[in-house]
């Protein structure tokens, strides 16, 4: 089991998300990513922006996302 959390996967608080894949916890991320939206966080809006923004570009987006597994394989486990 790893823990990361909201910021370290680009949000912004310090909200942890706790799996033992990636893929569990960029779900368990987006799922908080969409709470906040309907909450309206403007904060948690402007980092989203910044992540929609990349979606433009296809590779910057493997790239976000390929950095971000990486720093989670890298993590030790909790």
């Amino acid at each position: 089991m790893k823990t990361m959390t909201c910021k370290q996967l680009g949000g912004v608080c310090d909200t942890p998300f706790s799996a033992e894949t990636f893929d569990e916890i960029a779900t368990q991320s987006k799922i908080h990513g969409m709470q906040m939206f309907q909450q309206q966080d403007a904060a948690h809006l402007a980092a989203m922006a910044k992540v929609k923004a990349l979606m433009t570009d296809p590779q910057a987006m493997q790239d976000y996302m390929d950095a971000k597994r990486a720093e989670f394989e890298a993590m030790p486990e909790d």
